[in-house]
């Protein structure tokens, strides 16, 4: 960490002679730049803290008296808000300010955590945690557009998007474990939770005030904001999450009429927002859309197929981890805090599959990296298809657990590396927005796909004390083939990309010449960075 300004001073002037930058990054102390860092990371940390309450549901439907059914709500009312409102802040971040965004999201989510402590009745909580997840729809997109311009492309950056990306990890140990700890030995039960969240959320507050730079004005000409396109996006994914959240428990399930209705009008919705999309960056209206179509095809393709396998990638990781405290909590019946315990090695691992990724991101090709983690996520969730209820935990529920978070840690830092390196200075906000909006898309998906093969086989199966097992294990298996299919586009896809890091001991060892290590992905972007962009290494 301690060699974090350094490295941006050498890299900058590697840089400088590749490709123009627009705004030139502020010199910072070594004491900003980490506290920049810890900022981020607890900001992330944060969110996925507030959105992984699964394992106190039952507590707090037992006190507020809400039904088994409707608990879901709890996490999906977060889900809609922060999943479906990244794209607009993430363009509104990148056109007004990722420092204002960013304090704007933090005191939010810290208020309306507050609020989420004192509600007394399931409807308050209901609307404040829908309220709640407008907070992180805020500061996630800035935080990535905030790391990207204040670390270039060198072993610093990697260190930033690293370390935001070891928050997820933490955040969900935060959530799972001390939220069981706290609601079942603390006072305030349930609610210390909240206001824990509410907690981190303030350090992020004054931590963000402190450290991350005064925003720049934005070098777009025309700063006009594409309402249309954000009304219909937002309309379009708050349909299709609400339906993939409720379709499982509809009174008629996925043939209730309403949840067809509600997808096919959010699937309209979005296929407008395309078309509408392509009019304003092709058309003669010269007004700048939301988000540039032409965005996707960045890298030959490549920046798409990473934002697809990051949504299935996390379709089958979060699917996986949700089946897990099913098969604890409810096959098992086992409590929270045994439950919570037997998810810890996830944790540990998320940590060190990050400092791995400092290591050698900058010097391993990316789909190397992406098939590795995506592959062995598979494996975790095979081994709860086949898994013996009668073994012990070590034989299948610890491996599981290790081998688990690979994909979700590999995909996400070395994806957020890969978006920020192909976006433009002004697109690093909206780029990150829409890979945080594929994986919070990821998630809903996941869920309902393996919730449909969950009732398909536990409704064909006949009674008797394995029915149950056989539909858990179905479900495990569609979570591990969403994961081996993400090892298979990797593979077929993303081949040349390269490192998206920096060696700096080769740079500054003279070793060969920069442009002789440049894949040839970073050679076909050159023309990119040229017009105004940056990210060539």
């Amino acid at each position: 960490m301690a060699s974090i300004t350094s490295a941006n001073s050498r890299e900058g002037s590697t840089a400088a002679s590749a490709t123009p930058t627009p705004t030139p990054t502020p010199s910072r102390s070594v004491g900003r730049d980490v506290v920049l860092i810890l900022t981020c990371t607890i900001a992330m940390l944060t969110n996925t803290a507030a959105s992984s309450i699964g394992i106190i549901l039952p507590v707090i439907g037992v006190k507020l008296g809400i039904r088994v059914d409707q608990l879901q709500w709890l996490i999906s009312a977060f889900s809609l808000s922060s999943g479906c409102l990244l794209l607009l802040f993430g363009r509104l971040a990148d056109l007004f300010g990722r420092k204002k965004v960013f304090l704007f999201g933090t005191i939010w989510l810290t208020a309306f955590s507050i609020g989420c402590g004192f509600a007394q009745n399931s409807t308050a909580l209901f609307i404040l945690r829908g309220l709640q997840g407008v907070g992180p729809a805020a500061f996630i997109p800035a935080c990535l557009g905030i790391l990207a311009h204040a670390f270039p492309p060198s072993r610093a950056r990697t260190i930033a998007f690293a370390s935001f990306s070891a928050g997820a990890p933490l955040g969900g140990a935060i959530g799972m474990q001390l939220g069981a700890v706290l609601t079942q030995y603390s006072d305030a039960g349930w609610r210390a939770t909240f206001f824990l969240f509410a907690g981190l959320s303030a350090l992020c507050v004054i931590g963000g005030y402190y450290a991350i730079d005064p925003d720049q004005p934005s070098t777009e000409e025309d700063q006009r904001v594409d309402w249309i396109g954000a009304f219909l996006v937002t309309s379009g994914l708050i349909l299709v999450v609400f339906a993939l959240a409720q379709g499982p428990v509809a009174p008629r399930g996925w043939k209730t009429g309403y949840i067809i209705a509600l997808l096919i009008v959010g699937v309209v919705l979005i296929g407008l927002f395309l078309v509408w999309e392509h009019r304003l960056e092709h058309g003669e209206q010269h007004r700048p859309p939301l988000m540039k179509l032409s965005l996707w095809t960045r890298a030959k393709g490549k920046f798409a197929v990473i934002q697809i396998i990051a949504f299935l990638e996390w379709a089958s990781f979060l699917s996986w981890f949700f089946w897990l405290v099913v098969y604890y909590e409810n096959f098992r019946k086992l409590s929270l805090v045994h439950t919570s315990i037997r998810g810890l090695p996830s944790t540990v691992t998320g940590l060190f599959c990050n400092v791995f990724i400092v290591i050698f991101v900058s010097r391993v090709d990316v789909g190397i990296l992406v098939a590795f983690g995506t592959g062995v996520t598979g494996l975790a969730a095979l081994l709860f298809a086949i898994i013996d209820p009668n073994a012990t935990y070590w034989s299948y529920g610890f491996v599981s657990a290790i081998l688990g978070v690979f994909g979700a840690d590999f995909v996400f830092a070395s994806g957020t590396l890969f978006v920020a390196k192909v976006a433009l200075p002004h697109e690093q906000s909206l780029a990150g927005g829409i890979f945080q909006t594929l994986t919070q898309l990821g998630t809903s998906f996941g869920v309902a796909i393996s919730t449909i093969v969950f009732n398909s086989v536990a409704g064909s199966s006949s009674t008797g004390e394995d029915a149950p097992l056989k539909a858990y294990k179905a479900a495990q298996w569609a979570c591990a083939g969403m994961a081996f299919f993400c090892s298979l586009l990797a593979i077929l896809f993303m081949r040349g990309v390269g490192p998206v890091g920096v060696d700096e001991r080769k740079v500054a060892s003279g070793e060969g010449d920069a442009e002789s290590r440049v894949s040839t992905f970073q050679k076909d972007e050159k023309n990119v960075a040229m017009n105004g962009g940056g990210g060539v290494s």
